[in-house]
């Protein structure tokens, strides 16, 4: 079921923050996460916006008629990646008034702890800091954000749930890397989702298969440094969105949503990392001025 369009005026409402608060004020709880996802919505489309204004130049196809039914397709596209949990951005913005007393806060059933969304966090949370060491290394030698790769990594495989895997075993292979035809290594073949145009289909591939996750960060680090398709997503130190979109117009994916879905993986690598932060501390033993041992 297809979800019904946003109005057009409402994307170019930079009063929707203070109607979110009115809203909070008025309404149940319910009413103010559909206001705060629509505001997501909002900041997405804006995100999107600004990602297109960026771009090199316009081709010579570009036209008025090009250009509305494109900002159409970017507020469907918004709509459609606030649904669910979104970028987070929504959860923040509740969470945010119900501190300030602006919105009401849930009774007590509506706050109860998911253990499958904890036991999700907590694997998460482990892929990160497993291959971490490893990104650490190959972000020095991109000049990206370890964040980039560690998302990278996790976008491609499911957040580890999903390597390419042969009768040997796992292939290690973090990043989607196909086995071409001057791959001499060994293969694994898998299940692959491509695009033509918008619409997906799955086919079977060959994919490069390592010894381990340190020779999977290497040849990703040699692969994406060494070829000038890619020049454009290095050396961008904190920027994820110019890393992404390097990425995707040197073609390491036909995924049109690739730029969006690898910076909000990004940015929950980042809020899980932070997470990790802040529980190590506390468990950190107290000496008797107060301060860590």
């Amino acid at each position: 079921m297809s979800a019904a369009p946003v109005s057009p005026g409402y994307y170019a409402d930079f009063g929707a923050m203070e109607a979110l608060k009115r809203t909070a004020k008025q309404s149940p709880p319910a009413a103010v996460r559909e206001a705060a996802r629509q505001f997501e919505s909002l900041f997405t489309n804006m995100l999107l916006k600004s990602m297109r204004e960026a771009s090199h130049g316009e081709s010579l196809g570009d036209s008025e008629q090009t250009q509305f039914y494109q900002d159409m397709f970017d507020q469907q596209l918004a709509l459609q990646m606030s649904k669910g949990k979104g970028l987070g951005l929504a959860e923040h913005l509740v969470q945010q008034l119900q501190r300030t007393g602006t919105a009401p806060v849930p009774t007590a059933p509506a706050a109860t702890p998911n253990p499958a969304g904890a036991s999700a966090a907590a694997a998460r949370t482990h892929f990160i800091d497993t291959i971490r060491p490893y990104a650490l290394e190959a972000a020095r030698r991109l000049g990206v954000a370890v964040e980039s790769i560690i998302a990278h990594a996790a976008l491609e495989t499911g957040w580890g749930q999903h390597l390419p895997a042969s009768a040997a075993g796992s292939s290690h292979n973090l990043f989607g890397v196909k086995a071409g035809s001057q791959w001499q290594g060994p293969k694994a073949e898998a299940l692959t989702t491509e695009f033509a145009g918008n619409a997906p289909s799955s086919v079977r591939a060959p994919f490069r298969a390592y010894e381990s996750i340190a020779a999977s960060m290497r040849d990703y680090a040699r692969l994406l440094g060494s070829n000038p398709r890619f020049a454009a997503a290095l050396n961008r130190g904190q920027d994820v969105v110019g890393f992404a979109t390097g990425l995707q117009r040197g073609g390491y994916a036909t995924d049109p949503a690739y730029v969006q879905k690898l910076v909000a993986t990004a940015g929950a690598v980042r809020e899980l990392s932070g997470r990790a932060v802040l529980k190590n501390a506390a468990l950190l033993p107290m000496n008797g001025a107060g301060e860590s041992a």
